[in-house]
Parts: C-alpha cells; sequence; structure tokens
C-alpha cells in the first residue's frame, strides 16, 4: 500500500489533481472514511480536475449519484439494501465511467478486482491516505 500525508486541505486538494490525470474508464474509485475525512472534497476535485473547473459538483448524499459525461459520484451512505445499487445504476457505472464511490462497504461485492481502494484517516490536522 502507498501512504500520502497530507497537512491541509490544499495538499488534499493537489494529490486529488494528479491522482485524477491517472484515471481512465472503466475505472472505479472507492472512497473509504469516516465522516469530515475528505471523502467528498476528493471526489470534487477529481471531477473538477477532468471535467473543468467550472464543473459545479454538489455532493450526492441526498441524490445518491450525480453524473459528469463518463464520471459517476456516488454516495452509498443511505442505501439501506443492496439491491437498490441497480436501481441507481451502479452497475452501468462500473461498466463504463470513471466511478467514484463514497461509502463503498454496501457494494463490496459488486466491485471490480481493479477497484482503487483509498482509506482516509485522520492525522494531526492533515490526513492520511493509504492506497
Amino acid at each position: 500500500m502507498k501512504e500520502y500525508l497530507l497537512n491541509n486541505v490544499t495538499e488534499t486538494r493537489a494529490w486529488a489533481r494528479e491522482f485524477a490525470k491517472t484515471l481512465h474508464a472503466p475505472q472505479t474509485v472507492a472512497l473509504h472514511g469516516d465522516l469530515g475525512m475528505g471523502k467528498s472534497e476528493i471526489a470534487r476535485e477529481i471531477i473538477k480536475t477532468l471535467r473543468g473547473e467550472d464543473t459545479v459538483v454538489p455532493s450526492p448524499t441526498f441524490t445518491l449519484v450525480q453524473n459528469y459525461d463518463g464520471i459517476s459520484h456516488f454516495d452509498l451512505y443511505r442505501i439501506g439494501d443492496v439491491s437498490e445499487l441497480e436501481e441507481i445504476g451502479l452497475p452501468y457505472a462500473i461498466d463504463n465511467d470513471i466511478t467514484l464511490i463514497e461509502w463503498p462497504d454496501i457494494a463490496k461485492d459488486m466491485l471490480p478486482k481493479n477497484t482503487i481502494h483509498i482509506y482516509i484517516t485522520q492525522n494531526g490536522d492533515g490526513r492520511k491516505l493509504m492506497l
């Protein structure tokens, strides 16, 4: 596993911009971490890097999924049953898009073997990312 120590949100955004440049569809990225660890911030920066800085990227907390022309951003926190994943289009996204998934545990049996798992934890005032 690779480890990245990021001291603040500026470093986290810079890391996400560089990471975004390595992604090509179809690719799934699973973002693991407690509330407030920066999952949405990383996803937002990836999307803006790949679709333009002026792209509006709301959190999909209540909509469950947002699509950005070949990038799908899922927030599975509110999913109660694995059967709902089909309804919101997760299998299609995994097969076709760059798919960013916050709270991916409920989808673990659907994730492809080449899924990039990013584990985000607190590190002082910053964050530690493990890939």
